[in-house]
């Protein structure tokens, strides 16, 4: 099948170095934000991901992806191209990470996508090396973030405007084909 893009070189994983050549994202469509979360474990353990109390209930759905970030055709899935975790960006202010990575031509990660990384590549997601995702939005200043919490993953969210020096910014590879709907 022709497609209007290049598939990039792909490279070995390396989730304990935070970067994967590439994820298979399924959409909330199918498995919504709960559920997903649910899915998520950390390397080596067995206890499910949480949703922070934080979050109202039914708010998650109200979190969406960013309109020039989603796939074309909202699909049921994707797949997402050069994926890092972004410790590099640990202690910076999340609106700064952004910016810096739209710059370098990346994009950064939706809630699913961040949920795909971790429940693909558990090691991903390790103590100080946790991360924001900042393509899923609520239309205030809260920036979505998984982290670890009482030994499991933890959906939680940040303040754009707080560092915090154990949450990067998780992105991908930018520009067309960036994200490959299925």
């Amino acid at each position: 099948m022709d497609r209007p893009h290049t598939i990039p070189e792909l490279s070995a994983p390396e989730p304990e170095n935070g970067r994967v050549p590439f994820l298979l994202v399924i959409s909330r469509a199918l498995v919504p934000v709960e559920e997903a979360v649910a899915r998520t474990t950390l390397a080596g353990k067995s206890k499910p991901g949480i949703v922070d109390r934080h979050y109202k209930p039914g708010e998650l759905a109200r979190f969406t992806t960013l309109e020039e970030l989603r796939p074309a055709g909202d699909p049921a899935a994707h797949l997402l191209f050069g994926v890092e975790r972004g410790e590099e960006f640990c202690g910076a202010v999340p609106a700064d990470a952004m910016t810096e990575i739209a710059g370098r031509g990346r994009t950064t990660l939706t809630m699913e996508e961040g949920l795909a990384l971790v429940t693909q590549y558990p090691a991903a997601l390790a103590k100080n090396k946790c991360f924001s995702l900042g393509a899923t939005r609520y239309g205030d200043r809260r920036v979505p973030a998984l982290w670890i919490s009482q030994g499991a993953p933890k959906l939680g969210w940040c303040w754009e405007g707080n560092p915090h020096t154990w949450l990067g910014m998780a992105s991908a590879d930018g520009g067309a084909g960036a994200r490959v709907g299925l």
